[in-house]
């Protein structure tokens, strides 16, 4: 896989988010995720690689583009694709902070074909590496978190989403003294946030989307961090989904190694709406103006884009 390639996914991102910007405050979250989608699938096929989404819209009966299984491209250079044309859909329709595009890509046959379900995650920066264990409680976590960040407890900040299978979490993280930031939707944001020096996020914890969880961990092994999860399902069907996609061990913890087996990965995320990460798609006079990041496992080096395009 050439690094390179992170240039041309950057032109997939910047485009969803263009067209998601057009539906930004319109109530609409599935017109703004239908032209986000239709934009992504028209530049992953102008590429010269050979992809096939395995994190993508849902399964092929259920979304009409970019499915599990679809594959996308014209070249040779054979790859695994995990996209979320908007993570953030209800941000983006109620124009709200932190809509991001997405894209992530590894060698082929090195992602986990995560169900589309429930996910236990916990995320965390470079330096607190090795420190998580998701099969202990939070208070245990949060100590090892603090140990290796060398911080006091009540400097730890820790992002949980808002949902009512949280509130013990909230209140065993606010016992332990640690600052809790609650947010409503989009939890690959935060796994980010906490890798990069200057944004004020220690740890991202909680129960959210499995396919959403393969992003994240993309993301923190381009940034030298670290994530596991355990799946989550919530009635027999999804249990026999997962065997279906060849999980056969439903508490398997899955660890970064596991979710993302290869050391050769590009993350390109572009900002819909303004966020602590990236700022959302401007439009002044003739131009449209975007933010995006790029993280690669070749070097390491985190790299902020802003495209001027014309209109």
């Amino acid at each position: 896989m050439n690094p390179s390639l992170a240039f041309e996914l950057l032109k997939v991102t910047e485009q969803a988010a263009i067209k998601a910007f057009f539906w930004k405050g319109k109530g609409d979250k599935n017109s703004a995720d239908k032209a986000a989608t239709e934009a992504m699938r028209e530049i992953l096929n102008s590429i010269n690689i050979k992809g096939t989404v395995v994190i993508g819209e849902g399964e092929m009966d259920e979304a009409p583009m970019l499915y599990i299984g679809e594959k996308l491209g014209k070249g040779e250079d054979e790859i695994d694709i995990a996209v979320d044309p908007i993570d953030g859909t209800t941000l983006t329709s109620k124009n709200r902070e932190n809509a991001i595009s997405v894209i992530g890509i590894s060698e082929k046959n090195s992602l986990l074909n995560a169900p589309d379900m429930y996910m236990k995650k916990i995320g965390v920066g470079p330096k607190a590496k090795g420190a998580i264990d998701i099969t202990k409680d939070l208070t245990y976590n949060l100590k090892e978190i603090s140990k290796a960040l060398n911080k006091k407890p009540e400097e730890i900040n820790i992002v949980i989403l808002e949902r009512d299978r949280h509130n013990q979490y909230i209140k065993e993280a606010r016992e332990f003294g640690a600052r809790v930031t609650l947010i409503t939707d989009g939890d690959v944001c935060p796994v980010i946030g906490a890798g990069l020096d200057d944004i004020d996020i220690d740890v991202m914890f909680g129960i959210g989307g499995a396919p959403e969880g393969v992003l994240a961990a993309i993301a923190a092994k381009c940034l030298g961090g670290d994530f596991q999860g355990i799946l989550h399902p919530e009635s027999e069907e999804e249990i026999e989904r997962c065997k279906k996609m060849g999980i056969t061990d439903i508490k398997k913890v899955f660890k970064l190694n596991d979710l993302v087996k290869s050391d050769k990965n590009i993350f390109c995320l572009t900002g819909i709406t303004d966020g602590y990460i990236v700022k959302g798609v401007k439009k002044r006079a003739n131009k449209i103006i975007t933010e995006s990041l790029i993280l690669n496992s070749f070097d390491f080096t985190p790299r902020f884009i802003t495209g001027y395009h014309n209109l």
